[in-house]
This record gives C-alpha cells, structure tokens and sequence, in this order.
C-alpha cells in the first residue's frame, strides 16, 4: 500500500500459557504491515512483564492492565494504532468499549462478547465512535474458503437447497478443566466463556463459516446441546436444524468430545446444479461436484481461480497454505482498512473481513441455540 511506517498494534491478553496470542501476533506481523509494540498481556503484572520480554516489547509499555496500556499509550507521540484483544470472552466488552473511547479501532478475536446483549452494546459503540472494528473469523481467511463464497455468489450451483457444517474435535474428552488446564478452564466456565460452550468456542466458527460462504442468513434454529463429559458447566456437544432466508435447509453440528478428532471443520453447500466441499484439515483443495459432469478439484493458488482467491495466495500453486497465513490474510486486510480510515475515509471493513455485524449474529446464534434447547422446538432467528 507504500505506507511510511507499520501500524502499532497493542494486545490485551496473550501472556504466558495462552494459546492465541501468539497466533494473533505472529499474524499481524506477516505481511509487514502491522508491528506489536505494547500490551497488557496478563491479569498479572509480573507476567505481563514477562510476556513483554518474550515479545520483546520495551518494558515500559508491558503494561499491567489494559487501562493502563490505552491511558499510556494515548500520551505517547508514537502510541498504537489500534487494540488487538486476544482474552477471554468476558473481557471483550469492556476492553473494547475502552478502547474505542480513546479513539483506538479493534481487531478482537471470536466470540465478539460474552452475550447477546453485550454484542448489541458493542455494535452500538463501534457505529457511534465510527472507528474500524474487524473479528478473527479465522477460516474467512482462507483462499479456498474465498473461492467457495465467490463460487456461491456467482450462482454457478444454482439455487442453494442445503447447507451442512461440522465442527468436530476431542480434546476435552475428559474433565481436563479440573487438572489446572488453563485453555479448559476457562473455556468451561461460564463466568469466563459466556453461557455457550462448544458452541461459543467453534461453533461460532461453524455458524460464520456457513453463512459467509453460501451468501444466505440463518432465519430459524431448532438446536440440541448437551453437557456429556459429568459435571462440566457449560455445553460441549451441539446439533441444530436451520433454515434459511432463500428456503433452503441447513444442519450445523459441533463437538468437543469427539475422541480423536483434532480441528476436523466440514462445510458442504448443496445446489441445484451442483456442489461444493471443503475441510479445513485439508485447506488448499476445494471440491466441486455437478450434477451431470465430471468431479472438479480447485487447487490453492492456481491461475484458474477467481479474484478473491487470488488476491490472498501468497506462495506459488503447490506450497501448502495454512491457518496463520488466513489468519494474517484478516489482519493484512484490516491494516488496508485502517490506513484508509487514517487518510479520511471511513470505518468499513471490505465483505471478505468479518467486523460487528458477524459478531452481532455470531451472539445471537449462541443466544438462540440455547433458548432453542431449552424450548425443545424451532424458535426464530
């Protein structure tokens, strides 16, 4: 973009034992268009300051908390950018709320908040400070996750009459939160996580990921959560039915006790003249299927594919692809945003980068499938 400098990122969270923040910060930093320079990386000074040193950030702006970061950082002449919020979701709102105050965008992670309600208040905020507001759906940024939607878009499947996704993993399989499993324990506990488990944790993922490609929205929802692991608080198996605004049907299924699945992500979109597959264990093929001709296989990163796919390839056809670099395709684009806003235009984010508006549904899926459970029958997205 022939900026003069990089653009400095804070972080919130990330600190020792974290598993995402140095996900997002390894990101960020791909493509040269973004550095972290400051953070508040732990509820705990101590290892704020330690996580500073590990990302070697100047010890004065290792902060010990995430006011202390945007007070900071808003007195210095060479102060961040924008926030990165990478804790977990019961800090979202404030942080974010926080930070757009100051005048700081935010890149957070996925969910956008803990509730519904709060992702209601956050919208509310994020159009009234009329700042850049982007979410880490991660696998939007996939180049054959971005083929798949433009294949959708184009109509070449004819009308859409169903849509399946699967998110399946294993790892807490057991009661691993009761041993000191940080990841686990926070995740489990509805103090922390929000009131969705499983659901909340990778099915937001599973929800976005059906929506954003098949170009449809989620009008009704018949879900089924359970808790299977004993004595565990929150949902860690999800089923559900829904229905979509063109009449098309959909079935979304997450799990995370599904022994010895790792990080299996599943979606399928089925027209009338075809259909499409694609799985995030095996991210640089995209398989098309028609009714009546041979079977098509899109490769990442070849010259036949369209625009959108081609615009996020980094490496020649054949040199395999994967989660950080989609990960750094969001933050890339949301760097774009950003310069762009900083030169007078406004705070849109481009189609491809998830921002409030999926962070608002993504909630309400939550909010929905629970109420579902609870009434055992359809409700009304």
């Amino acid at each position: 973009m022939g900026e003069e400098r990089r653009l400095r990122m804070g972080m919130v969270g990330g600190g020792p034992g974290a598993f995402i923040g140095p996900v997002h910060r390894i990101a960020a930093e791909m493509d040269g268009r973004i550095e972290l320079v400051a953070g508040a990386f732990s509820q705990s000074p101590e290892r704020s300051r330690q996580a500073g040193e590990t990302f070697r950030i100047h010890p004065s702006r290792a902060y010990a908390d995430y006011r202390q970061m945007i007070a900071g950082e808003r007195k210095r002449p060479d102060g961040i950018d924008f926030v990165a919020i990478v804790t977990p979701n019961h800090l979202h709102l404030a942080v974010a709320l926080a930070a757009l105050e100051a005048g700081f965008p935010v890149m957070s992670d996925k969910p956008a908040t803990a509730t519904y309600q709060e992702a209601l208040k956050l919208e509310a905020a994020v159009k009234k400070a009329g700042l850049p507001y982007g979410l880490t759906h991660t696998y939007a940024g996939y180049q054959m996750v971005r083929e798949a939607r433009a294949i959708c878009a184009a109509g070449s499947l004819g009308k859409v009459r169903k849509v399946a996704v699967e998110y399946f993993q294993g790892w807490l399989s057991r009661p691993i939160e009761t041993t000191g499993h940080k990841q686990a324990e926070w995740r489990s506990d509805p103090a922390r996580s929000g009131p969705g488990g499983a659901i909340g944790d990778i099915g937001t993922h599973a929800f976005h990921l059906l929506e954003y490609v098949s170009g449809l929205e989620v009008t009704a929802i018949q879900a089924s959560l359970r808790s299977v692991v004993p004595g565990r608080k929150l949902d860690d198996d999800c089923n559900a039915f829904v229905r979509m605004n063109n009449g098309a049907a959909g079935a979304l299924a997450c799990s995370q006790v599904a022994a010895g699945e790792m990080n299996e992500l599943r979606l399928r979109v089925f027209g009338e003249e075809g259909s499409l597959e694609w799985r995030q264990q095996d991210p640089n093929r995209l398989i098309v299927k028609w009714l009546d001709k041979p079977e098509e296989i899109y490769h990442a990163a070849a010259g036949y594919l369209g625009g959108d796919a081609k615009a996020v390839a980094r490496t020649p056809a054949g040199h395999p692809e994967g989660y950080l670099e989609a990960f750094a395709v969001l933050y890339r684009e949301f760097a774009d945003a950003l310069w762009a806003w900083k030169r007078g235009g406004t705070a849109s984010l481009p189609a491809t980068l998830p921002g409030i508006e999926a962070g608002v549904r993504g909630m309400r899926f939550i909010e929905r499938a629970i109420e579902s459970n609870r009434k055992e029958g359809w409700v009304e997205f």
